[in-house]
């Protein structure tokens, strides 16, 4: 186990768990080690900014970047919980793999999945990973992205299949569909053999926090059947959102937007 990190996740605990700034000597009486090595950790920290120190006083203290860690993560749990209704309707619906994902950079992580009861269904695991340039849910989110994100994104796309998409500006065709449609269709971008249809989850302030879709095996899941894939996906966003938002309207759901003939609004990921 690597000693400085949990000398140094000790302190953080410290900090975020006491009613006022601390100093050095303070530190180094509570965890028990010494002074210098105490100065080492809160420079880190400082320079992380997870922890802010007065200048005057020669204190220190836990910065809100800790309550926005845990706050964020929070999120995430409660979101699991309120999409877990949708998506096992999605499932019952689809009976294909069913994945809720939140995006970090240029990667999605999944965050819950529902598996197909079919014997052959498409592989993916909790707190997996894949490329969202090339997956249903990360092209769900990444179209409501900023401008600037995308263009850079489309500047930097990797071939992971032969169907994967690798031009700038079929790419960015690719988010305007997106954006239209209010769905995201991977045609077997990651992998040749496995298709998915996701549509993007709003928070109650309008803003894309995460994704849910169905994944399956490209014999199964044929062009044919995408259109219908979609409608799906955007009623189980629009119920997590409904949900998630504690049964308000405060933010009009995908489906409703999409069936009132207007796009979906492009924001910022939050994260």
């Amino acid at each position: 186990m690597n000693n400085t990190l949990v000398k140094g996740l000790a302190l953080l605990e410290v900090l975020a768990r006491s009613d006022r700034p601390l100093g050095v000597t303070e530190l180094a009486r509570r965890l028990e080690i010494g002074k210098s090595n105490v100065h080492r950790l809160l420079q880190a920290l400082t320079e992380l900014r997870y922890v802010r120190r007065d200048e005057t006083a020669g204190t220190y203290q836990a910065s809100i970047r800790v309550w926005e860690l845990g706050a964020a993560m929070l999120g995430q749990l409660d979101l699991r919980q309120v999409a877990a209704p949708a998506m096992q309707g999605l499932l019952q619906r689809s009976r294909e793999t069913v994945h809720l994902s939140v995006l970090d950079q240029d990667e999605v992580v999944y965050l819950h999945k529902l598996d197909s009861p079919e014997p052959v269904r498409a592989y993916s695991q909790i707190g997996g990973r894949a490329p969202a340039c090339c997956v249903a849910t990360g092209k769900a989110m990444l179209a409501f992205e900023s401008a600037d994100l995308q263009q850079a994104l489309s500047r930097r796309l990797v071939r992971h299949s032969p169907r994967s998409i690798v031009d700038a500006g079929e790419f960015l065709r690719e988010m305007e569909r997106v954006r239209t449609q209010g769905y995201a269709v991977n045609r077997g971008e990651w992998r040749e053999s496995v298709c998915g249809v996701a549509a993007p989850i709003r928070d109650p302030a309008g803003r894309v926090v995460a994704a849910i879709g169905v994944s399956g095996p490209a014999e199964r899941l044929r062009p044919s059947l995408f259109k219908a894939l979609g409608q799906d996906v955007i009623a189980a966003a629009a119920a997590v959102e409904h949900d998630y938002g504690g049964g308000s309207d405060s933010g009009m759901g995908v489906a409703a937007r999409v069936s009132a003939g207007a796009a979906p609004r492009s924001n910022l990921l939050h994260r």
